[in-house]
């Protein structure tokens, strides 16, 4: 038996990855390469090679969101249970604490995946502003999901768009999915209250997905 000796997280703590035979070639844990910390979010982004399982012996002791960077395929094992992930770049799941498991790229090129592990329990109740973007603004804000820790936007303007003025109250990670004005495509920032009215000045379209903080 190979055991390897680890100190990094996926989407949880590595602590002792053991593995037989043929298996052990294939094991390595994901980079990772850190974003921001506040108080309420650690915001990581995890890389996973080709072909490779990765084993989280202890779990993860809190809740997060996952958002793939990249098409491709996953296995998660929990236990004897075994499923299969297909996901699209711009993909977003909601991950609860866990105990241990494990989790293979499937695919046949690298896969990122940025988390946002959340810090605690939620603050109070979420305050609701009459300008909220998903309701006087459905056409460019439309709700992912949403429980008692977050609520995940999508936002798409097309170019030369215009929004509606809208009025934030919880902090958000934000992720830019593309190229725009003023961003990168996967540059990733934490974002606090405004009210504004936001325009695409651009040619192409605007992509982005708001984690918002409760």
């Amino acid at each position: 038996m190979t055991c390897l000796k680890r100190s990094t997280r996926l989407i949880g703590p590595f602590a002792l990855i053991c593995v037989s035979g043929l298996q052990a070639q294939n094991v390595s844990p994901p980079s990772m390469t850190p974003r921001f910390d506040t108080a309420q979010a650690h915001v990581v982004m995890a890389t996973l090679q080709s072909r490779t399982l990765a084993v989280a012996k202890n779990g993860h002791a809190t809740n997060r969101v996952l958002i793939y960077l990249d098409d491709g395929v996953m296995t998660h094992k929990d236990g004897d249970q075994s499923t299969r992930l297909e996901f699209r770049r711009g993909d977003v799941r909601w991950w609860p604490a866990s105990g241990a498991y494990s989790v293979e790229n499937s695919s046949d090129h690298p896969i990122r995946l940025l988390e946002i592990d959340l810090k605690g329990p939620p603050a109070g109740k979420a305050p609701v502003s009459p300008l909220d973007p998903a309701t006087v603004d459905p056409e460019h804000y439309k709700v992912v999901f949403e429980n008692d820790q977050v609520r995940v936007l999508r936002i798409h303007y097309g170019a030369h768009e215009k929004g509606q003025t809208h009025e934030h109250f919880l902090n958000r990670v934000v992720l830019y999915l593309n190229d725009q004005p003023g961003a990168k495509a996967d540059d990733v920032r934490m974002a606090g209250a405004a009210k504004h009215a936001e325009e695409n000045a651009s040619e192409q379209p605007a992509d982005r997905i708001a984690v918002e903080l409760k």
